[in-house]
């Protein structure tokens, strides 16, 4: 598999011949090409076509992120796997009001099922969280009676909203408590957190698609609009307990981070680069962890997780075998 290059500084990326090299006054270092699939770039960065052209021709795709850890835009390939048979079958799933529910459904089941095993693991270490556990088993009953998308995403709001209120009984930390969901920016360190936990684990689900024959552009529980991408946002929500989440709690829980890894700054609380770069770090080990996949009978990482994810959504919309979505069994 891959691997993933995290630029943080600012500085200039450059190609010398068939390499990639980033430099700055610190010095120069290169970047392994032939094993590269993506560089997710935090810093300010100069670049120029030839070395566009240069990764465009390696199939390294440059994800960008703004200076308070927000996703902003991707460079990637010409679609080289692009698929007019398989646009027109989305395109179908879309259009079909049951066929977009019967998917946008099975992500909300999924979500709540990997809230669920989330919930039920750090019960079994002590945590009351029997109460939320009920609540949300009640809403996940329940929303098998919703007839359309918009009761649905209510359904799957409220399943969040119950499950926030665990991360304070999770945690119990007085430097992370959560009071409520707040974005762009988080009002307090947990927010700011969960926001950068889930803009990487949007793009990382959107390098996967780059990779089949999908388009990011149609999902199904998110609208499919003039937003740019939707389809990484629906496949991320099965992830995010099992990845952000769960992240989350052992940075905060074996005091990796703390509050001094975050600032004050326009009116919210944002990450410090270093706070950053450890996240990145544990979030990149995470990405290599294997699990024993119960179809293929083998390990698999979490990040090919998500590739395999997709594929099943490929199979769903061809007709070859219904989708279910990942739940994780630990």
């Amino acid at each position: 598999m891959k691997k993933t290059i995290y630029i943080f500084q600012s500085g200039e990326l450059k190609r010398k011949d068939n390499t990639l090299f980033f430099e700055n006054e610190e010095g120069r270092k290169f970047i392994p090409v032939e094993d590269t699939q993506e560089l997710m770039i935090f810093g300010e960065l100069d670049l120029n076509k030839s070395l566009l052209e240069f990764c465009a021709q390696k199939e390294i795709t440059l994800h960008f992120f703004n200076h308070y850890g927000y996703y902003t835009g991707s460079f990637y390939p010409r679609e080289h796997l692009n698929s007019g048979y398989m646009i027109l079958k989305q395109t179908e799933h879309y259009v079909d009001e049951t066929k977009r529910y019967a998917i946008a459904y099975r992500f909300v089941r999924g979500a709540a099922n990997n809230i669920l095993r989330v919930l039920k693991y750090y019960r079994g270490r002590g945590k009351d969280l029997q109460g939320i556990i009920d609540t949300i088993d009640s809403l996940v009953t329940s929303s098998a009676n919703a007839q359309t998308i918009p009761e649905l995403m209510a359904y799957e709001g409220n399943i969040r909203e119950s499950y926030y209120k665990s991360f304070d009984i999770i945690l119990d930390n007085a430097d992370f408590t959560f009071e409520h969901r707040t974005k762009r920016p988080p009002k307090n360190e947990l927010n700011a957190l969960i926001s950068f936990g889930n803009s990487i684990l949007y793009t990382q689900v959107l390098s996967e698609i780059y990779r089949t024959h999908l388009d990011p552009r149609i999902g199904y529980l998110h609208t499919t609009n003039f937003r740019r991408f939707t389809l990484n946002l629906d496949v991320a929500e099965i992830f995010k307990p099992v990845l952000v989440d769960r992240l989350i709690f052992s940075l905060i829980g074996k005091k990796q981070l703390t509050k001094l890894h975050f600032a004050k700054e326009t009116g919210g609380i944002l990450l410090t680069e270093k706070g950053r770069k450890i996240f990145i770090e544990a979030w990149d080990e995470k990405l290599k962890t294997t699990i024993k996949h119960r179809a293929l009978n083998k390990e698999v990482s979490y990040r090919r997780l998500m590739r395999l994810e997709l594929y099943k959504l490929q199979k769903h919309m061809m007709g070859e075998k219904e989708y279910e979505p990942f739940e994780a069994l630990w």
